[in-house]
């Protein structure tokens, strides 16, 4: 980890640096990407039975492309009571915030008498891709799946990764089914993104794809939108803690460490303080709490790339950068939590205390963990029910409401040249 400090000298432009938008974007990854994308567009299922051997080590056929009913059924089985109970627990957590924030159609009339409105409709058939990776995200499957489900989608389609035996952790399989998913295959990277976009004999397509991945799932999301929707790009994890004097530094510490061990080594981790007493105390307990991490490896590869400890001037510093970062997670250990956090518009989640950890969001508050990073906070929002749903405006006038738009219609078909346009209007009152 690095500290930085905001006397020292060239501080403003290590700021810049720090808060240049984060990207995926290789164009190694594109190109390869690209040739997986058309491989599989020509060859369906054979392109995922060769890539699966190639990336994952694993020998498919077409016949064991999708995870039966009955393996699923085997897995819940296998999955012991406690686990169960987290689930469930989880499940009904996502399940109601997002049930809360579904939208629902209205109608009205306009000032001209006119019937207007909007109407929302799930899509029919959704994709989530279920990273695999050095562990089995459960969490991802109930923070994408039960959105899908409480919108209504009919067809929910889940791709992930599976071992070299063709065996996919059974409390993942148990936390997709029990969220809603009504297909699920042991595909997973690039090629199972393609999959769901263009189809293959196996997979149908589908309409939106939804869920992380790696930079060639990202990559591979990139290149397909516009033959499909997708929900947005989200790529290695983040989180910046704001903290003063009343912020704990152990609990600082643990939060930093508990998103820096997913795995990638591009996790981006930032604390920033006022206090040169908080920046140290956190620095130690980090280095204190490290020594015992199970993933070290991992979070150690984060930490020396990508954390920093960021002492400025004031709180309001402290604002303006967190926005300027714009991290998918911001904890905000500060006395006056709540004002503060009205500052910050930039941020996917915002954890209000000391008590809030990013862990809550990550598995058990309700709202979705599928959120924007690299920056892309300042433009793009999490991931929302209303993601799921198609939205259309309704118009219904009657001649009279017709009869006091009529001039209006026609001074802007007249000022376009579009004479047609006015004309299929009036047509309705002059015949």
């Amino acid at each position: 980890m690095q500290v930085l400090r905001h006397n020292e000298p060239g501080f403003a432009r290590k700021l810049d640096r720090l808060c240049a938008a984060s990207s995926l974007f290789n164009s190694k990854i594109e190109a390869s990407t690209r040739s997986i994308v058309e491989h599989v567009g020509l060859k369906g299922d054979t392109a995922l039975i060769e890539f699966s051997e190639r990336f994952d080590g694993v020998n498919l056929t077409v016949g064991t492309l999708r995870v039966g009913d009955a393996e699923i059924q085997k897995a819940a089985k296998s999955v012991d009571s406690k686990l169960k109970a987290a689930i469930r627990f989880a499940h009904r957590n996502v399940r109601d915030f997002h049930q809360r924030g579904l939208r629902k159609g209205w109608s009205g009339q306009n000032a001209q008498g006119a019937r207007v409105g909007e109407k929302y409709d799930a899509f029919d058939r959704v994709g989530i891709y279920i990273p695999g990776g050095t562990a089995p995200l459960m969490s991802t499957a109930l923070m994408t799946v039960t959105l899908a489900k409480v919108a209504g989608c009919g067809e929910i389609v889940v791709c992930t990764p599976c071992d070299k035996d063709r065996e996919i952790n059974p409390g993942l399989l148990h936390a997709a089914r029990i969220a809603g998913a009504t297909e699920i295959y042991r595909v997973g990277g690039a090629h199972a993104i393609a999959a769901l976009a263009l189809g293959t004999k196996t997979i149908a397509p589908v309409q939106k794809i939804f869920g992380p991945g790696n930079a060639y799932v990202v990559a591979a999301k990139r290149q397909l939108v516009g033959r499909v929707s997708i929900d947005l790009l989200p790529g290695p994890s983040e989180l910046l803690v704001l903290a003063d004097a009343s912020a704990n530094p152990a609990y600082a510490a643990a939060d930093i460490l508990a998103q820096a061990e997913h795995g990638s080594g591009f996790e981006r981790c930032w604390l920033i303080s006022t206090s040169s007493k908080i920046i140290a105390a956190v620095k130690k307990e980090i280095e204190k709490q490290l020594s015992g991490q199970s993933r070290r490896k991992y979070i150690q590869k984060a930490l020396n790339k990508h954390c920093w400890l960021i002492q400025v001037k004031s709180l309001a510093e402290s604002i303006s950068l967190a926005n300027r970062l714009a991290p998918e997670h911001c904890e905000l250990m500060l006395k006056n939590h709540k004002e503060v956090a009205k500052k910050i518009v930039t941020a996917g989640a915002l954890f209000l205390g000391n008590d809030s950890p990013t862990v809550t969001g990550d598995y058990v508050a309700g709202p979705s963990h599928t959120l924007p990073t690299g920056g892309a906070g300042a433009s793009f929002q999490g991931l929302t029910v209303d993601m799921f749903q198609r939205r259309t405006s309704v118009v219904q006038y009657s001649k009279a409401a017709l009869k006091k738009s009529i001039s209006v219609i026609e001074q802007f078909a007249e000022i376009e040249g579009l004479y047609a346009h006015g004309r299929s209007a009036s047509i309705r009152l002059n015949p």
